[in-house]
């Protein structure tokens, strides 16, 4: 299973992120992105947006890109 977080260096949101998929020992890997909205291609190319956070699960074709919907994603799928 493959699971990409995009996140923002500092985003209290994707920390947050963060912290539920390794609380459910979810293997993942973060694309950092560039702190300038305007600079957040690939974000915008995944999810038709630049906000972060943005999950990622290939396994499954989910793409999401709330903080409630991700957890709400993770606790329905991992928990």
């Amino acid at each position: 299973m493959s699971v990409t977080l995009y996140a923002l260096d500092g985003c209290p949101y994707c920390e947050a992120v963060k912290e539920a998929l390794d609380s459910h020992e979810v293997s993942y890997s973060v694309t950092w992105v560039d702190a300038r909205f305007s600079a957040r291609n690939e974000v915008k190319r995944v999810s038709g947006q630049r906000s972060v956070p943005v999950l990622v699960d290939e396994g499954s074709g989910a793409v999401m890109a709330t903080t409630e919907g991700i957890d709400s994603y993770i606790e329905r799928t991992f928990a």
